[in-house]
């Protein structure tokens, strides 16, 4: 299924539709847990890359836990029934206790506790450990994969479920499942261990059956209830997403004051409250239903095994069987009767956490469709002034029908500088996000030196581009890297890095901070980071522009948190910055666009007027209109 520009819909769950006949039956089976398997193999997979020893400490552990609690059962009914036999007797020598078999057995128990207590410990540690590994190594595969998406992947509403999913399942999800899988091994050999007790015990075969046919139905009741539960937690991402969303506003430092000034904390936590009621409306409906169920089965699993234990201790009554026997066999009853239960809870949770592993699965599976069209991508040619022309260029977010931009046709010269202005959604920032191909058109082309930019190697195109954004980084480092984020592939050159910061005059308040170059910005990780105005944030955006020294230099509103006289040196020291070089520069102030060779006028997505700062004055047109306003503004507040 494709969207309106192209692009491949996002990834949706086949719902599977319950059989009608016998011969749909083997068709939905198929379908039903060949996709589980599949998700199976994906969590195994995840597993071993994180450490091939996680698996083989799984595996261990699974033999080992089936052994021991037979075992143990073993040496309690030796111990009492040794005991028995000693009771019996009329009397022995109290130093013949020592010399005993149930000394020996007491030993031996106690041994055997002591390394079920070492090992268990051992297996928590190793499970923590590798908890935290695989909870890496899934993060870093969603950290892998998002900087490989395209930028039109996060304008997606659809994409941010994914993604929020994802991050859900980056916990102990993958582990928690194989641990379940591996428990499950365990149980089985429990499980058989003590059904060839109860199948070799006098009289208790055919309670062993019907211990397992009264577990049927919780079995049954355990899978619905969990695909239940996977459906309504997928289906509620969006009211997840808004509880977070409001109760993260009401913690978020950058808008504390907006909240507090304007009162706005009741209505948060009022939207909060409600986003919050009908969510746990029906996760509330769910947990009842299931617990009800679980009830009525429950009360009767305890009726049999009473049934059950009735008839054993009758046995020990009539000399049939020893007290140790009786031990043994009831604590085998149960034990069936847990490894029964457990099997079910288990394999309806391994159940149910592969199909949450479909978000991951899904988030990776989302394709990059940016991606270079030429066989052999291009290198861009570097340290050389560069032409840009676009063709045609028209393009529409996915989803929707009305052109953000419509048959855009124009040449950018090599060295040539270029304004773009227009009022708020004329579509500038569009034009600028196409141009670094971030997005694609939806139609026409974008040429660089005459050919086509999906023809070139991504990085090699982006490394070309010295951007600064009107919503540009704002990075929790030093002001060092703030600036060397400019270009992190260039070696540490501190001169370098001062030369850009006086050049956008960032060395001003830099060389007052605590520890000049090395201080931590934001009180987001340090006790001592310093926070920045908005204009001192931009000073340092525009040093990362002169660090990178790119060919062609890109400024989306780049002196908008500047007063007039900072804006003007910006705008001097930039000359030096972008002589030789191709430039385009975004700006609202049209008294800045006058030093460009070119002008281009956007309204509505479309180019109106193009043309030098003269040659647009002289025409009278929207131009004229809104460099005529601004300046008349500015004239009355001189005057005033």
């Amino acid at each position: 299924m494709w969207g309106a520009v192209g692009q491949k819909m996002p990834f949706e769950h086949k719902k599977l539709t319950p059989p009608k006949n016998f011969k749909q039956l083997f068709p939905y089976l198929k379908q039903l847990f060949g996709g589980f398997f599949l998700r199976f193999g994906y969590i195994v997979k995840l597993v071993w890359d994180t450490g091939h020893w996680i698996l083989f400490l799984l595996t261990f552990m699974a033999l080992f836990k089936g052994v021991t609690p037979v075992v143990g059962a073993l040496i309690s009914q030796g111990v009492l029934n040794e005991l028995q036999t000693v009771i019996a007797q009329d009397s022995l020598p109290q130093a013949a206790f020592w010399h005993s078999k149930v000394f020996y057995l007491l030993v031996f128990m106690f041994v055997y506790r002591i390394v079920l207590q070492i090992t268990g410990n051992l297996n928590r540690a190793l499970n923590r450990i590798a908890g935290e590994k695989v909870v890496r190594q899934v993060r870093l595969q969603i950290m892998d994969k998002s900087k490989q998406l395209d930028l039109a992947s996060f304008d997606n509403p659809v994409f941010y479920e994914k993604m929020e999913n994802a991050n859900r399942e980056a916990g102990n999800r993958p582990l928690n499942i194989l641990s379940e899988t591996f428990n499950i091994v365990s149980t089985i050999i429990e499980f058989a261990s003590y059904l060839v007790i109860l199948f070799t015990a006098p009289g208790l075969a055919a309670a062993t059956l019907v211990i397992m046919a009264v577990s049927v139905p919780s079995a049954i009741i355990n899978f619905i209830y969990r695909k239940k539960n996977y459906s309504y937690m997928r289906h509620r991402s969006k009211e997840r997403r808004e509880m977070n969303y409001y109760s993260g506003i009401l913690v978020d430092k950058d808008l504390v004051k907006e909240v507090r000034i304007f009162d706005l904390a009741d209505l948060f936590i009022s939207r909060y409250t409600d986003v919050f009621a009908r969510y746990y409306k029906g996760l509330r409906s769910l947990i009842f239903g299931e617990t009800a169920w679980h009830a009525v089965i429950g009360i009767v699993s305890g009726v049999t095994n009473l049934v059950f234990y009735t008839v054993i201790a009758m046995q020990v009554f009539s000399g049939d069987i020893m007290i140790g026997d009786y031990s043994l066999y009831t604590g085998a009853i149960a034990s069936v009767s847990a490894c029964i239960s457990t099997l079910i809870s288990q394999s309806g949770s391994i159940y149910e956490g592969t199909l949450f592993i479909d978000n991951l699965i899904a988030f990776m599976e989302e394709e990059q469709t940016v991606v270079p069209k030429a066989e052999k991508p291009l290198q861009v040619e570097q340290d050389k002034g560069h032409t840009i022309r676009f063709e045609d260029v028209s393009f529409r977010y996915p989803g929707t029908e009305k052109d953000v931009l419509h048959k855009i046709n124009l040449t950018i010269n090599e060295g040539e500088t270029m304004a773009l202005v227009g009022l708020n959604g004329a579509g500038k920032t569009t034009f600028i996000k196409l141009l670094l191909r971030l997005y694609d058109p939806t139609e026409g082309r974008i040429l660089l030196d005459g050919r086509d930019i999906k023809e070139y190697d991504l990085n090699s195109l982006y490394s070309t581009f010295g951007i600064i954004f009107q919503d540009f980084g704002r990075y929790a480092v030093t002001a060092e890297e703030n600036i060397r984020f400019g270009n992190i592939h260039a070696e540490k050159d501190m001169a370098r890095v001062e030369y850009a910061a006086q050049q956008s005059c960032a060395d001003e308040y830099i060389s007052r901070l605590p520890k000049g170059y090395d201080t931590p910005l934001m009180r987001i990780f340090e006790q001592d980071g310093m926070e920045l105005s908005g204009g001192q944030w931009q000073k340092l955006a525009i040093a990362r522009a002169f660090y990178a020294d790119s060919d062609i230099l890109i400024l989306d509103e780049p002196t908008a948190s500047l007063d007039p006289i900072a804006e003007q040196e910006i705008f001097r020291q930039m000359d030096t910055l972008r002589k030789g070089k191709t430039s385009i520069f975004v700006s609202h102030r049209l008294s800045s666009a006058t030093m460009a060779d070119q002008i281009i006028v956007l309204e509505n997505g479309r180019l109106i007027e193009n043309g030098s700062h003269q040659q647009l004055m002289a025409q009278n047109g929207r131009y004229a209109q809104l460099f005529a306003t601004q300046a008349e503004r500015y004239v009355t507040a001189d005057a005033a």
